[in-house]
């Protein structure tokens, strides 16, 4: 029987090493598709393109969206479905050992910012954040460190003090300050200042389940990279390499 080498061809960069300003394609082992993980159309809004500068530890989804100014940092897990979106609202920085879930979505107003360290961004996040199953991340706010964000919960215009939980079904909006450490219980809307100063301190389990869930997403990367293997197709889907169709 004649064998005949199987003429799919992946397009998969394993180890993409141009920098963001070349104009050209993002860093890091991912899976490139265009549809995917792109830069972000130009518009009167957004002039100039820029491209997602990804760690080479960071796991994406091959079922996730990442357009634009995404800066992703190290040992970061993206998961299925998910949306960071920066062709609008821009830049996002997303810290390291964050996790992104299953139907998260992050996009910002256009030329709406909040300053982190005096330069500008649309959505910060900053290290060891979880963002649970279908919350809605929306530009301008920033979201501290170990902060815990609950099951389809928005947070639009505001600021997430470091440790707090943002429980399911919560809504944090209209430009407040929440401090370190609350909670913000279930069904809550917080858009008063006056709201967000009455929050109590984070209970003793949440902070315990909040922890939890952080411990079992920082597996998620490494694992996830060495079940997809550094052969993958350009919807990032393991493939034998050498393959041989008989």
């Amino acid at each position: 029987m004649t064998k005949v080498r199987n003429l799919w061809k992946p397009v998969f960069m394993n180890k993409i090493r141009i920098k963001k300003s070349s104009g050209d394609l993002p860093r890091g082992p991912f899976n490139l598709f265009a549809r995917y993980i792109s830069p972000n159309p130009i518009t009167s809004f957004t002039p100039e393109q820029r491209f997602p500068n990804i760690h080479n530890t960071a796991f994406i989804s091959q079922y996730a969206s990442v357009v634009g100014d995404v800066t992703l940092s190290k040992k970061i897990y993206i998961a299925p479905n998910a949306t960071l979106r920066a062709d609008e609202g821009t830049p996002f920085y997303i810290g390291e050992n964050t996790n992104i879930q299953d139907g998260v979505v992050l996009h910002g107003l256009a030329h709406e910012y909040i300053l982190v360290d005096n330069k500008k961004y649309s959505i910060y996040l900053a290290n060891s954040v979880s963002i649970a199953h279908g919350a809605l991340i929306h530009g301008p706010c920033f979201i501290g460190e170990k902060v815990f964000v609950g099951f389809k919960s928005i947070i639009f215009n505001a600021f997430i003090g470091h440790g707090s939980v943002i429980s399911m079904d919560a809504v944090v909006t209209g430009g407040v300050k929440i401090a370190p450490n609350r909670f913000v219980p279930p069904g809550a809307h917080v858009d008063t200042q006056a709201k967000a100063d009455s929050l109590r301190r984070v209970p003793k389990d949440q902070v315990e389940f909040a922890r939890e869930v952080q411990r079992v997403n920082r597996e998620f990367p490494h694992s996830y990279h060495l079940l997809f293997g550094r052969a993958r197709c350009s919807c990032g889907v393991a493939y034998e390499k050498n393959l041989l169709l008989k």
